[in-house]
């Protein structure tokens, strides 16, 4: 009876094995690293997005809610592109804060001051405190955050987001305008947060017009 030789790998092939077997591994492993990256990345963008998104609500809540200040003076104060002072109670505790919303270095800031003194009240020049709203806004200088719109909106399209800085009389709507990236040179791109708000106290200075 005779046996069949058998033979094994070279070590040539063994090598040749390995080296394609290390090859494969390496791709997997820069494969996985970047969906990984790109994963963790469009998850901080999710999630800066909501943070914008809660910030926008806080803001558009204290608009809406804007009221004569507690010196008697008119509900809001100046409106600007990234610029926006108002009166409104923001606290809920009685007494009307002048609230001064802008933008600067990539956030969203609200300055706050309380009325100081008997009667009248008067308000300190300058924020008294100040607070951080939202983050890694890329708003360039052709959108500006806020815009503006008088009592005949939508209806008269023509005058309508009003020219800044704005006269203040005549705002009735105010839109918020938000763009988020935490990376402006990393796909996806910017995210857009944007809602509409309507001064509701102002509804009666035009009864009295």
């Amino acid at each position: 009876m005779k046996l069949k030789n058998k033979k094994g790998l070279t070590i040539v092939e063994t090598i040749v094995a390995i080296a394609i077997f290390t090859i494969g591994i390496e791709g997997f492993t820069l494969l996985f690293a970047k969906s990984w990256r790109a994963n963790s990345y469009i998850f901080e963008m999710g999630q800066s997005a909501f943070a914008v998104s809660q910030g926008v609500n806080k803001i558009a809540s204290y608009i809406r809610k804007t009221r004569q200040a507690d010196d008697g003076a008119y509900p809001i104060k100046a409106a600007d592109d990234n610029d926006f002072t108002i009166f409104s109670d923001f606290d809920k505790d009685g007494v009307t804060e002048r609230l001064h919303f802008y933008y600067s270095a990539g956030k969203i800031f609200m300055g706050i001051t309380d009325p100081a003194g008997g009667f009248p009240k008067t308000y300190p020049v300058g924020d008294q405190q100040t607070q951080t709203i939202a983050e890694n806004i890329v708003n360039g200088a052709s959108t500006p955050v806020f815009y503006y719109y008088n009592k005949d909106y939508p209806g008269d399209q023509a005058n309508n987001p009003v020219s800044t800085p704005a006269d203040v009389s005549v705002i009735r709507l105010v839109k918020i305008l938000l763009e988020i990236n935490i990376d402006i040179n990393h796909s996806p791109d910017n995210i857009h947060q944007q809602t509409f708000v309507e001064l509701r106290n102002l509804n009666d200075y035009d009864r009295v017009q």
